[in-house]
């Protein structure tokens, strides 16, 4: 279940909110001893959260399907944690026909502990608000009468502060002054064939992440850009690379040039390959 851009601000006595992570989405299916990962797109990631697999072994239910967020791993500033917002399955109940209300009674009677938790509820006269104010992406607002769905669904709304979107890296500045490693990502995205030049990525970066993209991104050389549509690409001190790289940008919006507007790195993605990454119409 997706939820659904809005850009209008309300709330009321029939929904509920929650912190919109920036994580990864993740499905756990637990039957008997086994657990397996999925993210959104159904990658495998149990590689990547050893302790969450270990901790959802451990709960007690033969049989379980739980939704939630996984951070700490691409966004190192959130600490590691499997964040659970909702109960698809439980032994050998299907809880997709009942309330939200009903599979989160459901959820709390996991008793969830570290590296898993429970998405808390909001208890904030204007959600959105506490959300600028703590620097989040945004809230989702949630029905509480509403079924699970496998869509993007009216009943889920997410409210964004700020956008957050998959780019993937063509190519890379030098440094200059103490910078190390590289000096700004250059980033785009798919559009049927083409490749499309969104900006400069050049914040959100430490030393660290700095010359390890540098490694990765020195192995991806080729001698042309990989751009196919491209305005305004700086034409010194560049190096193009093999856009496989995908990584997660938070920005103020999209420019009418099409360029982003003050971006910064979330973190890598993993999760996901560099053909899927289109640009987000919300």
């Amino acid at each position: 279940m997706a939820a659904t851009l809005t850009r209008e601000r309300f709330v009321g006595p029939e929904w509920v909110f929650e912190r919109k992570l920036d994580g990864i989405r993740l499905l756990a299916f637990k039957h008997g001893a086994d657990v397996q990962l999925l993210s959104r797109n159904r990658l495998p990631q149990n590689a990547a959260y050893p302790s969450f697999v270990s901790a959802i072994a451990k709960l007690p239910a033969k049989n379980l399907i739980l939704d939630g967020e996984a951070t700490g791993v691409w966004n190192a500033r959130d600490p590691l944690g499997y964040h659970v917002f909702d109960v698809l399955w439980r032994d050998d109940r299907d809880l997709t026909s009942q309330p939200l209300d009903v599979r989160r009674e459901e959820l709390l009677k996991l008793e969830l502990k570290a590296p898993l938790q429970v998405v808390p509820r909001l208890d904030a006269p204007e959600p959105w608000e506490l959300a600028r104010r703590q620097g989040w992406e945004g809230v989702i607002a949630k029905r509480a009468d509403s079924l699970y769905e496998h869509r993007r669904s009216p009943h889920w709304l997410k409210m964004k502060v700020e956008a957050s979107q998959e780019l993937v890296v063509g190519g890379f500045t030098e440094p200059q002054g103490k910078r190390v490693g590289l000096g700004a990502l250059l980033v785009g995205y798919f559009d049927a064939a083409d490749f499309v030049f969104a900006g400069k990525l050049g914040t959100g970066f430490d030393s660290k992440l700095l010359v390890t993209l540098r490694q990765r991104l020195d192995a991806l050389e080729v001698a042309t850009t990989p751009f196919t549509r491209a305005e305004g690409l700086p034409k010194k001190g560049v190096h193009w690379a093999r856009p496989e790289v995908v990584v997660q940008v938070a920005f103020m919006e999209w420019t009418s040039h099409g360029k982003l507007r003050h971006p910064r790195l979330l973190g890598l993605r993993e999760d996901k390959s560099a053909r899927e990454v289109t640009r987000d119409a919300g």
